[in-house]
């Protein structure tokens, strides 16, 4: 092999080099964005994360939304709906939780489940880090209303399918579960 030769396989691995360093900065940019957005409060599958105040209690996130519990006794099902790309709540919300809340506090048997919801259009990972976000919010209002951490239960985020009404899939469901 001559020294031309030698040379041009050095550029190439060069190149290759440089491509794969950028492509492990554009990754690490966008998952700091990401985190940076308020990804960092959500609760990741399979793990517990800390309460607001402090992080000694936890709440857990499952695959599977837990069953609604309805019936004498049981607050309804409450549904936040979120403007298009925001995870802030809704003004309303804290009086809309209440008697969910109020529910948890008087001690009764049960969990809150807490389901956040996004629709089909855009990317699909960052919906559901934007449903993630919504359904962290809400939690944290449940935890500033006085719920502890082990009454709330996270569901992963779902995407909504069918109907045509963008704005029911740009909420989260909270309801007392079995």
């Amino acid at each position: 092999m001559d020294d031309e030769q030698n040379n041009e396989n050095h550029t190439l691995l060069a190149w290759i080099l440089g491509i794969a360093v950028t492509i492990a900065i554009a990754v690490s940019l966008i998952t700091g964005i990401m985190v940076a957005m308020g990804s960092s409060s959500s609760v990741t599958a399979g793990r517990a994360t800390g309460a607001a105040s402090g992080g000694a209690a936890a709440t857990t996130e499952v695959e599977v939304a837990p069953d609604l519990a309805t019936g004498p006794g049981y607050p309804a099902l409450v549904r936040l709906h979120f403007d298009t790309a925001r995870f802030d709540l809704p003004a309303d919300a804290a009086a809309r939780i209440a008697p969910i809340a109020d529910w948890a506090k008087a001690g009764a048997a049960g969990k809150i489940g807490i389901s956040g919801f996004h629709d089909r259009h855009g990317d699909a990972a960052a919906n559901a880090v934007l449903a993630r976000n919504r359904a962290a919010a809400t939690r944290d209002a449940l935890l500033a209303a006085g719920v502890a951490a082990e009454r709330i239960v996270m569901v992963k985020p779902q995407e909504t399918t069918g109907g045509g009404d963008d704005r029911e899939a740009r909420r989260v469901d909270i309801y007392p579960a079995r």
